[in-house]
């Protein structure tokens, strides 16, 4: 009897990581949950080993550590609890992994996801992040490792179904006009310009039709989510920022086309839930039950579509820009963006403000080559400090 693939999920406790553990749970014969990782949410952590019983967890600090790993022992599991980053990499890189579920948010995400991708492992990519800020070098670990990498965002998954098996040839050599990256968005898309400013953190993250993590969400409504997935598609089908245009979808039915010479575009449909990507993934090339209800299209009746305004999401004409520029900018503008969200959620600053942080930042710092990881990372600090300095300037 085949034994199941050993998966760590690498923010088990987020809504990605959730979602796979519910795909995993459906399939026991096939999967089994290797190792586990949380930042804040450790009693949600705690649980979830109890679940789904792993060998190793990972959490941020020793305190939490001693305190999981004695809950875990207490209930008579075997579970080993690791710290900190190096925690993160070593169960990303154990060599009787055979899937990583890259599910992090943000920056904190790039060491282990890298680590498992110079492991020559299978990546489930949901950390754009990882590729936005050391697309290069992270490309280049790919193929000298011959990692597998399958996207998870639902609208790089539905490009990667969309795209001929032997695209790496090259978009022009397999008859790919451009890609067209669908938006919902989200919830600020026909709000009055004039009421942007004095919109709530709660009102940024509600999200008119996925459920997210706060962060994601924000950047959803600010559409710098889709200006961080434009610079990933760039990287992971070798596409130029031009050949990319985002299209405004408000039924997310639709999770994005590839449009080829002769006519044809061709779309990946279905209900907005994470769990269809991940079961791609998870099973590629294969297929299996992901436990997400069947497309009812006469209950969609309509499907929608119009031009971004800029003027309404200033956040992803900055990430065109920095997609266009290369080298650092990329990593300049996650980590601007990181640093302003945070302050909007924490109400420092208002939601337009977020653009106003990352434009100075962009125009501020100059954009220098990034051939070491070392040099993504500075560039990733000096970007986080001039973000803090406009925040201490304005007294935020």
């Amino acid at each position: 009897m085949t034994q199941p693939q050993r998966i760590t999920v690498l923010g088990a406790t987020g809504s990605i990581g959730l979602s796979t553990l519910d795909v995993i749970a459906r399939h026991p014969e096939r999967y089994q949950a290797f190792a586990l990782s949380g930042f804040s949410r450790l009693t949600e952590l705690e649980a979830l080993c109890l679940r789904h019983r792993p060998c190793f967890a990972a959490v941020p600090d020793a305190d939490s550590a001693r305190h999981l790993q004695g809950s875990l022992l207490a209930a008579g599991l075997e579970t080993r609890v690791l710290v900190g980053e190096q925690g993160l990499c070593e169960i990303a890189a154990h060599p009787d992994v055979d899937a990583v579920m890259a599910a992090i948010v943000g920056a904190a995400g790039l060491q282990p996801t890298l680590a498992a991708v110079e492991a020559g492992k299978r990546v489930l990519l949901a950390n754009k992040e990882a590729l936005v800020m050391s697309g290069a070098l992270f490309m280049q670990s790919v193929r000298r490792s011959n990692a597998v990498l399958l996207p998870i965002d639902s609208e790089h998954n539905a490009i990667f179904q969309c795209l001929p098996t032997d695209y790496s040839r090259g978009l022009a050599d397999v008859g790919v006009r451009r890609i067209l990256l669908t938006a919902s968005g989200g919830p600020f898309r026909e709000l009055p310009l004039e009421r942007l400013p004095d919109v709530s953190p709660e009102q940024a993250c509600a999200h008119p039709n996925w459920s997210m993590g706060r962060k994601i969400s924000v950047d959803s409504a600010s559409m710098m989510n889709k200006g961080l997935e434009l610079i990933e598609a760039c990287w992971l089908f070798d596409a130029r920022p031009a050949q990319i245009e985002v299209v405004i979808h408000p039924q997310s039915v639709i999770h994005s086309l590839v449009d080829y010479v002769d006519g044809s575009v061709l779309a990946q449909l279905g209900n907005p839930d994470m769990r269809t990507p991940i079961s791609h993934a998870l099973a590629w090339p294969e297929r299996i039950d992901s436990g997400v209800s069947a497309l009812d299209l006469f209950s969609v009746a309509r499907l929608d579509f119009q031009a971004p305004d800029e003027q309404r999401f200033p956040c992803l004409r900055l990430a065109r820009q920095a997609a266009e520029a290369g080298a650092s900018a990329p990593a300049m503008l996650n980590a601007a963006n990181e640093v302003a969200v945070a302050a909007f959620l924490d109400r420092r600053i208002r939601f337009t403000e977020i653009a106003s942080i990352i434009d100075e930042v962009l125009n501020r710092e100059a954009v220098i080559a990034v051939e070491t990881l070392d040099a993504v990372l500075q560039a990733d600090v000096r970007a986080r400090a001039v973000a803090g300095q406009w925040l201490v300037r304005h007294g935020r």
